[in-house]
């Protein structure tokens, strides 16, 4: 599965802790966003239960919004950077 993760999060240490982990998963695509293509459900809910753990939940967020093969193929961006990587696509 693909998905795109944003975050918000208030600490600046919480934030690049967030980042170090995400970078484990995905590629960052801005600075609050990530890409994470061929997540198994494992990967994903092992991703997920690592961000939680170290969050604010009272002031911070993380969004993980699930793109399907169609959806990723449609993706549209201008500026700088590269599509999604659809090759790396799997589904959960």
């Amino acid at each position: 599965m693909f998905f795109l993760v944003c975050f918000d999060i208030v600490d600046n240490r919480v934030r690049y802790r967030v980042v170090k982990i995400l970078k484990g998963y995905g590629t960052r695509v801005q600075k609050s966003v990530f890409e994470c293509a061929n997540m198994t459900e494992y990967k994903f809910m092992k991703m997920q239960s690592d961000l939680e753990e170290i969050i604010d939940h009272g002031e911070d967020t993380i969004r993980y919004y699930p793109l399907c093969k169609h959806c990723v193929g449609q993706v549209e961006f201008s500026g700088t950077g590269n599509p999604p990587n659809t090759r790396a696509y799997s589904v959960l």
